[in-house]
């Protein structure tokens, strides 16, 4: 690669240089400008690779190959051509991620696999939860025996204009209030040297077990959720795996939902909304009621058939996000 890069750095301007040193010494800590480039192969002793191509396989992934397995993150203009010129593009290889897909086998204990989500109640008969509601400008909670809280938004929760709001769990509680997103993208971490978002750090630390205080520690600069034209995009910008799950990472007609293991540095799309259509919750074989609008998020540790875990209740660190079915 060592042609087509000299090549491309003669190519671009002292100020896009700066930008790319920073980015690159950075590892994508924050969000740094696009660094633009002229279209078109970047032609080096035996092969042409397209810049953002090159730059992503020097720096990020070695095997990277063609632009179809790079995604433009949320917040790069180059992927509308934001740049006055049509023969420029965005190289800034943090800019980019890779795509995860379900079709993708990865290793056998962690394939994609339809386990169940939910307990059924019977298998917890004693379990105590807390439902929270938000009634007039506040949150009230009450006890009841169920597997999991009604956090699902309704009509009535969403008049402030916020398209999701989070919630995070460890194990069965739920940590802190719901987190109400209004922009388009909202970063969730513990450690983030510069940004802004929803920092789990800032919870309260009371009764926490060593196995939440573990996997706390690799959840780092978390993950990137945004709002994008047909669906919910999730960027893994920690340096352990995320698992996914929601209605329309499944088949149509599978009868449970689908865990997607989301590697550091790739992207996915985790929710259609085509997809989903405006149907209303379903129960789902021995997981009982299904949010429909909503997606579970758990961070370094995975559950499901494949994995000791077997539902997300048993994952030290989780995120559900509750999106307004409104749109």
């Amino acid at each position: 690669l060592k042609p087509a890069a000299h090549a491309l750095f003669k190519k671009l301007k002292d100020e896009e240089l700066e930008l790319l040193v920073q980015a690159v010494e950075s590892q994508g800590a924050w969000e740094s400008s696009c660094v633009w480039a002229p279209r078109g192969d970047v032609r080096g002793a035996k092969q042409g690779l397209p810049p953002q191509v090159l730059l992503c396989r020097l720096f990020r992934w070695p095997d990277v190959h063609q632009p179809h397995e790079l995604k433009h993150l949320c917040y790069c203009t180059g992927r509308w051509g934001v740049c006055g010129d049509l023969a420029a593009l965005c190289c800034n290889p943090h800019h980019f991620s890779r795509l995860a897909v379900p079709e993708t086998p990865p290793p056998p204990y962690s394939k994609s696999s339809y386990g169940p989500s939910w307990p059924d109640e019977s298998q917890h008969p004693s379990t105590q939860l807390t439902e929270f509601s938000y009634k007039g400008g506040d949150w009230r909670g009450k006890r009841l025996c169920s597997p999991l809280p009604d956090t699902s938004l309704s009509r009535s929760t969403i008049k402030d204009g916020c398209w999701c709001k989070l919630a995070y769990w460890e194990h069965r509680t739920r940590v802190g209030r719901l987190y109400a997103v209004h922009e388009a993208s909202v970063n969730v971490f513990c450690e983030l040297p510069w940004g802004s978002g929803f920092c789990l750090a800032q919870l309260p630390a009371a009764h926490r077990s060593h196995a939440v205080r573990r996997a706390r520690g690799k959840i780092g600069r978390g993950l990137l959720l945004s709002r994008e034209p047909g669906g919910i995009w999730a960027y893994n910008r920690s340096e352990h795996p995320i698992f996914v799950s929601s209605p329309t990472l499944s088949p149509p007609g599978a009868p449970r939902l689908a865990v997607l293991k989301v590697l550091p540095g790739y992207s996915a799309k985790v929710f259609d909304y085509e997809q989903v259509g405006g149907k209303g919750g379903w129960r789902l074989p021995g997981e009982g009621p299904c949010d429909p609008h909503s997606i579970r998020i758990s961070f370094a540790k995975g559950w499901g058939p494949c994995y000791s875990r077997q539902f997300i209740t048993s994952c030290p660190c989780w995120l559900e996000v509750l999106l307004n079915q409104l749109r």
